[in-house]
């Protein structure tokens, strides 16, 4: 429980699960649903579904409420689904919210992006959206995709929206994050994998992340590592999971996570444009990487 009040049972370590497509573009719900179910054996204690990673602005009302459906009932008696809801439009954000809240367990709301609204106009939206359910909200603030960022007092106003219990930060200024932990009482969460340490130190809740795709039992096994007080260990850990970090950020998210699941053996297939698939050097790239992070043996080189 945080400084006031605050509460949740999300876990410490989420994945930001993709959403894999067929050949003709479609969604693949058992290919969705087998993933989801490897996460959750594999370190993952909740997804979020459709946001950033699963690709969420290219997908219709019906495949997200479908994907969260489908988590639930893959994964929903073992693990936390939170549903990616949050649009650039209010109106549609909470219409969508109130749509999934019948089976979830909560929401991550984005900042709302390209409209670049004041602070003002991101308290109203986080209100409205939070009025039509009483499920736990996650507040999704990340500069590099929306442009604005919610400072430290913006925070403090939406933490007295009751429902509003958390912030994934996408933001690497360590600052920021200790305020947010210290002045609102939201829960921490990092919202790019190379902060999941630098925010436990700091008093975080831990991770909503990516390369747990891929190495899911390390990462909480650092997390483990660092509440236990083993530092050093949690630090170590860190370091050896550096490459897969630089493999994911070889292109644009989500496209090198499902080339690098796509290397791995999941068949999670392409992207919907604008989105495009890694190059052939670009998955080369990765490929050394997924080696060098012990994700992939070089003798599984084609």
């Amino acid at each position: 429980m945080s400084a006031n009040g605050k509460q949740s049972d999300f876990g410490t370590i989420l994945t930001a699960i993709v959403t894999p497509f067929k050949e003709d573009g479609s969604v693949d719900f058992k290919n969705f649903k087998a993933l989801a179910r490897y996460l959750v054996e594999h370190g993952s204690e909740g997804l979020v579904v459709t946001g950033s990673t699963g690709e969420g602005t290219t997908l219709s009302d019906r495949e997200k409420l479908m994907l969260y459906y489908a988590a639930v009932e893959e994964v929903g008696e073992r693990a936390t689904v939170i549903a990616a809801t949050g649009t650039y439009d209010t109106r549609h954000s909470a219409h969508l919210t109130q749509q999934a809240a019948e089976f979830v367990d909560g929401f991550l709301v984005v900042v709302p992006y390209y409209s670049k609204p004041p602070p003002r106009g991101i308290i109203e939206h986080y209100k409205t959206v939070a009025g039509v359910t009483e499920k736990p909200i996650i507040v999704y603030n990340i500069p590099s995709r929306v442009i604005v960022n919610v400072e430290p007092e913006t925070f403090m106003e939406l933490a007295e929206i009751p429902n509003v219990v958390a912030v994934k930060q996408a933001n690497p200024d360590l600052e920021q994050a200790r305020r947010i932990v210290e002045d609102t009482g939201l829960l921490l969460y990092a919202g790019n994998d190379d902060l999941v340490l630098p925010f436990l130190e700091l008093g975080g809740a831990g991770g909503i992340c990516v390369y747990t795709h891929l190495a899911g039992p390390r990462v909480q096994e650092m997390a483990r590592r660092y509440h236990s007080g083993n530092l050093t260990g949690a630090q170590a850990l860190n370091d050896e999971l550096h490459p897969l970090i630089d493999a994911l950020a070889v292109c644009i998210n989500p496209s090198s996570t499902k080339a690098a699941l796509n290397l791995i053996g999941f068949e999670v297939g392409g992207l919907r444009l604008p989105l495009v698939e890694a190059t052939a050097d670009e998955i080369e790239q990765i490929r050394k990487l997924l080696e060098r992070a012990k994700v992939l043996e070089p003798a599984m080189r084609a």
